[in-house]
């Protein structure tokens, strides 16, 4: 073969590959394997009580499995039939929430009615909603984005959906979802140019409002005064936080080594969900725990990206689309950070695609397809790059 015949074969070996967003896809695989590898760690002691060592792990591959169908699924559908069904979607999304409260239809765990169970399977309807909502305020930006400027009623109009859904999740409870979905929400309407007196008044409500719900119950006042001094009650309801503290001293800069970590064997509590970065701490200290939240760095910086792209191009609901997602990966991933280094209260928040827990998989996964959806289609609308311009965010 000629040096032309190779120089000619090589674009066209290029041209070949699909139109993915091969660094959020990469981020997305490297944080999947990180968290089967943690979830392996932290929970193969916990297994002998379910009669395997590998219970949990076996069920985290299986969401993996599910999550990766549900995006392949996902990654099928054209953006526009995602528009054209947003406001069915949140109905959708609401339906399955009340269905929750229904008595002897919700399923209830550690004091909270949060599922219903599907044959051996049990759907948390919340997580659903998080994604359905991005789908419904990005529609609703898209066709309405002039007048959520200059009108106070079409800022509002959304807003009190978006409180119908939240009250019907803090009937389950769940504070942490609640808090998740009005702050992603919120980023979406500042961004969609909302006036800041309009954003900065809904702030204080919905502030005013958290803020009460912490005060008239009792356990979620415990976990702000834990938050604020946990070694005051180290033995008590600053117990998990103070014990993560301590994994993540114990990891110094590289860690103890995977498996050889303590904390989770015998003294911190949800190793393998809402605490598992304390795990990644102490088995890989500081570099490991840098390495995972550069990981999702990635990842908001990619649908950032995707969302800039699809403004250049006209796209107001894939940028909207996009810029949500982002939002909502990247705010449960600090929150949860945050939480387990002490600088948050507890909420009871997953890590995305890291933590074990079957439905914050799945959704995750479908929301990454959406995100892999938008740069795909994006870039099909682009103009053919020439003379090697590159297409801005590409």
């Amino acid at each position: 073969m000629t040096a032309g015949t190779v120089a000619r074969a090589a674009p066209r070996r290029k041209e070949r590959l699909p139109a993915l967003d091969w660094p959020l896809l990469a981020a997305a695989l490297a944080l999947a394997v990180i968290g089967l590898v943690m979830v392996a760690s932290a929970s193969l002691h916990l297994g002998d009580r379910w009669g395997s060592p590998f219970h949990f792990v076996i069920r985290h591959v299986v969401a993996l499995g599910i999550g990766a169908i549900a995006a392949l699924l996902v990654s099928q559908v054209p953006l526009k039939d995602w528009q054209e069904g947003s406001t069915r979607l949140y109905f959708l999304g609401l339906a399955l929430l009340a269905v929750v409260l229904v008595p002897g239809v919700g399923h209830e765990a550690n004091g909270a009615v949060r599922w219903i169970r599907v044959g051996p399977l049990t759907v948390q309807t919340s997580e659903f909603m998080k994604l359905f909502m991005v789908v419904y305020l990005a529609s609703y930006l898209e066709r309405r984005e002039h007048e959520v400027r200059r009108h106070f009623w079409a800022f509002v109009r959304p807003m009190i959906l978006l409180v119908i859904a939240c009250a019907l999740i803090m009937l389950q409870p769940d504070f942490g979802t609640t808090f998740v979905l009005l702050s992603t929400a919120l980023g979406l309407m500042f961004l969609g140019g909302a006036p800041l007196w309009q954003f900065g008044t809904l702030i204080g409500l919905a502030g005013a409002a958290l803020v009460g719900l912490v005060v008239v119950s009792p356990y979620r006042l415990a976990r702000v005064t834990a938050f604020v001094n946990p070694w005051e009650d180290a033995q008590g309801t600053g117990y998990q936080l103070s014990q993560a503290l301590i994994a993540f001293g114990r990891g110094e800069w590289t860690g103890v080594g995977l498996g050889n970590g303590i904390q989770k064997q015998f003294y911190l509590p949800e190793a393998h969900t809402d605490f598992i970065m304390a795990v990644v701490g102490e088995e890989f200290g500081l570099l490991g725990t840098l390495a995972v939240l550069g990981l999702f760095a990635v990842i908001f910086w990619r649908a950032f990206a995707n969302g800039a792209l699809a403004e250049r191009a006209g796209n107001r609901f894939a940028a909207f689309l996009s810029y949500g997602c982002g939002l909502w990966i990247g705010l449960q991933a600090c929150i949860n950070v945050g939480v387990n280094v002490g600088r948050l209260p507890t909420k009871g928040l997953t890590l995305p695609l890291v933590s074990y827990g079957s439905n914050s998989v799945i959704v995750t996964c479908m929301a990454i397809a959406l995100l892999l959806r938008v740069h795909h289609e994006i870039r099909d609308a682009a103009p053919v790059r020439r003379e090697g311009r590159r297409w801005p965010g590409a």
